[in-house]
Protein backbone atom coordinates (compact mmCIF):
# COMPACT_ATOMS: atom_id res chain seq x y z
CA UNK A 1 0.00 0.00 0.00
CA UNK A 2 1.25 3.62 -1.18
CA UNK A 3 0.96 6.75 1.39
CA UNK A 4 -1.96 7.89 -1.11
CA UNK A 5 -3.27 4.78 -0.39
CA UNK A 6 -3.05 4.51 3.34
CA UNK A 7 -3.88 8.17 3.82
CA UNK A 8 -7.55 7.23 2.20
CA UNK A 9 -7.44 4.26 4.24
CA UNK A 10 -7.04 5.63 7.60
CA UNK A 11 -9.64 8.59 6.30
CA UNK A 12 -12.11 6.03 5.65
CA UNK A 13 -11.57 4.44 9.31
CA UNK A 14 -12.22 7.98 10.61
CA UNK A 15 -14.63 9.26 8.57
CA UNK A 16 -16.54 5.62 8.90
CA UNK A 17 -16.46 6.48 12.87
CA UNK A 18 -17.63 9.47 12.68
CA UNK A 19 -20.72 8.16 10.83
CA UNK A 20 -21.49 5.52 12.87
CA UNK A 21 -20.79 7.56 16.08
CA UNK A 22 -22.84 10.81 14.78
CA UNK A 23 -25.86 8.49 14.10
CA UNK A 24 -25.52 6.92 16.81
CA UNK A 25 -25.89 9.66 18.94
CA UNK A 26 -28.08 11.62 17.11
CA UNK A 27 -30.76 9.16 16.71
CA UNK A 28 -30.38 6.71 20.17
CA UNK A 29 -28.71 9.16 22.69
CA UNK A 30 -30.62 7.70 25.58
CA UNK A 31 -28.49 4.49 24.24
CA UNK A 32 -25.05 6.14 24.09
CA UNK A 33 -26.01 7.75 27.45
CA UNK A 34 -26.18 3.74 29.15
CA UNK A 35 -22.64 3.75 28.56
CA UNK A 36 -20.33 3.87 30.89
CA UNK A 37 -17.84 5.75 29.47
CA UNK A 38 -20.45 8.50 28.84
CA UNK A 39 -23.29 8.11 32.06
CA UNK A 40 -20.16 8.80 34.47
CA UNK A 41 -20.43 12.43 34.12
CA UNK A 42 -24.09 13.39 34.53
CA UNK A 43 -26.92 14.80 34.09
CA UNK A 44 -27.80 13.17 31.20
CA UNK A 45 -29.06 15.97 28.64
CA UNK A 46 -30.70 15.02 25.17
CA UNK A 47 -29.97 18.15 23.47
CA UNK A 48 -26.30 18.06 24.03
CA UNK A 49 -26.06 14.47 23.06
CA UNK A 50 -28.20 15.49 19.86
CA UNK A 51 -26.00 18.29 19.42
CA UNK A 52 -22.68 16.44 19.33
CA UNK A 53 -24.25 13.62 17.31
CA UNK A 54 -24.96 16.28 14.64
CA UNK A 55 -21.20 17.51 15.02
CA UNK A 56 -20.04 14.21 15.09
CA UNK A 57 -21.47 13.75 11.34
CA UNK A 58 -20.26 16.89 9.64
CA UNK A 59 -17.01 16.19 10.59
CA UNK A 60 -17.39 12.68 8.89
CA UNK A 61 -18.64 14.87 5.74
CA UNK A 62 -15.56 17.13 5.34
CA UNK A 63 -13.78 13.52 5.89
CA UNK A 64 -16.16 12.04 3.59
CA UNK A 65 -14.82 14.51 1.23
CA UNK A 66 -11.34 14.38 1.65
CA UNK A 67 -11.72 10.63 1.23
CA UNK A 68 -13.47 11.65 -2.61
CA UNK A 69 -11.10 13.53 -3.71
CA UNK A 70 -7.59 13.35 -1.84
CA UNK A 71 -7.16 17.52 -2.43
CA UNK A 72 -4.71 18.14 -0.26
CA UNK A 73 -5.79 21.27 1.22
CA UNK A 74 -9.03 19.42 2.12
CA UNK A 75 -7.43 16.27 3.28
CA UNK A 76 -5.12 18.93 5.65
CA UNK A 77 -8.41 20.74 6.70
CA UNK A 78 -10.34 17.78 7.35
CA UNK A 79 -7.78 16.32 9.52
CA UNK A 80 -7.12 19.61 11.62
CA UNK A 81 -10.43 19.75 12.03
CA UNK A 82 -11.02 16.07 13.54
CA UNK A 83 -8.01 16.94 15.68
CA UNK A 84 -9.63 20.43 16.74
CA UNK A 85 -12.47 17.67 18.24
CA UNK A 86 -10.51 14.86 19.43
CA UNK A 87 -7.33 16.44 21.34
CA UNK A 88 -9.65 18.13 23.94
CA UNK A 89 -11.80 15.12 24.18
CA UNK A 90 -9.37 13.01 25.63
CA UNK A 91 -7.21 16.27 27.74
CA UNK A 92 -10.93 16.53 29.20
CA UNK A 93 -11.65 12.46 29.71
CA UNK A 94 -7.77 12.16 30.93
CA UNK A 95 -8.65 14.45 34.15
CA UNK A 96 -12.03 12.55 34.77
CA UNK A 97 -11.80 9.43 35.32
CA UNK A 98 -12.51 9.03 39.19
CA UNK A 99 -15.73 6.84 39.09
CA UNK A 100 -14.34 4.66 36.24
CA UNK A 101 -11.96 1.47 37.50
CA UNK A 102 -8.78 1.33 36.65
CA UNK A 103 -8.86 -1.26 33.62
CA UNK A 104 -12.01 0.55 32.00
CA UNK A 105 -10.10 4.25 32.08
CA UNK A 106 -6.97 2.74 30.40
CA UNK A 107 -8.99 1.09 28.05
CA UNK A 108 -11.08 4.34 27.24
CA UNK A 109 -7.91 6.68 27.41
CA UNK A 110 -6.15 4.52 25.09
CA UNK A 111 -9.29 3.92 22.39
CA UNK A 112 -9.20 8.35 22.67
CA UNK A 113 -5.35 8.15 22.11
CA UNK A 114 -5.61 6.52 19.10
CA UNK A 115 -8.71 8.62 18.00
CA UNK A 116 -6.16 11.16 18.11
CA UNK A 117 -2.52 9.60 17.26
CA UNK A 118 -4.22 7.93 14.16
CA UNK A 119 -5.26 11.09 12.68
CA UNK A 120 -2.13 13.04 13.87
CA UNK A 121 -0.30 10.44 11.54
CA UNK A 122 -2.26 11.14 8.81
CA UNK A 123 -1.85 14.61 8.99
CA UNK A 124 1.98 14.09 9.07
CA UNK A 125 1.71 11.99 6.12
CA UNK A 126 -0.25 14.44 4.34
CA UNK A 127 1.68 17.65 5.38
CA UNK A 128 4.52 15.52 3.51
CA UNK A 129 2.75 15.97 0.08
CA UNK A 130 4.46 12.56 -1.07
CA UNK A 131 0.75 10.92 -0.87
CA UNK A 132 -0.06 13.75 -3.13
CA UNK A 133 2.61 13.45 -5.96
CA UNK A 134 5.60 15.82 -6.08
CA UNK A 135 4.84 19.40 -5.47
CA UNK A 136 4.52 21.23 -8.60
CA UNK A 137 4.34 18.39 -11.23
CA UNK A 138 1.31 18.61 -13.63
CA UNK A 139 1.60 15.35 -14.81
CA UNK A 140 -1.89 13.93 -14.65
CA UNK A 141 -2.68 10.86 -12.54
CA UNK A 142 -4.79 8.07 -12.94
CA UNK A 143 -7.65 9.54 -11.34
CA UNK A 144 -7.31 12.69 -13.86
CA UNK A 145 -5.85 14.90 -11.31
CA UNK A 146 -2.67 16.89 -11.49
CA UNK A 147 -0.17 15.88 -8.96
CA UNK A 148 0.58 19.16 -7.84
CA UNK A 149 -2.91 19.54 -6.87
CA UNK A 150 -3.01 21.47 -3.43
Amino acid sequence: MNRREGLRAGLGVLAGTQVLLGLWVLLLPELFWKWPWVSHLPPYNEHLLRDFGGASLAVAVVLCAAVATMERRLVLTALVAYLASSVPHLLFHARHLTPLSTASGAGFLTLLGVAVLLPAGLLWVAAGGAAFGAAGSTAGKADGTAQGER
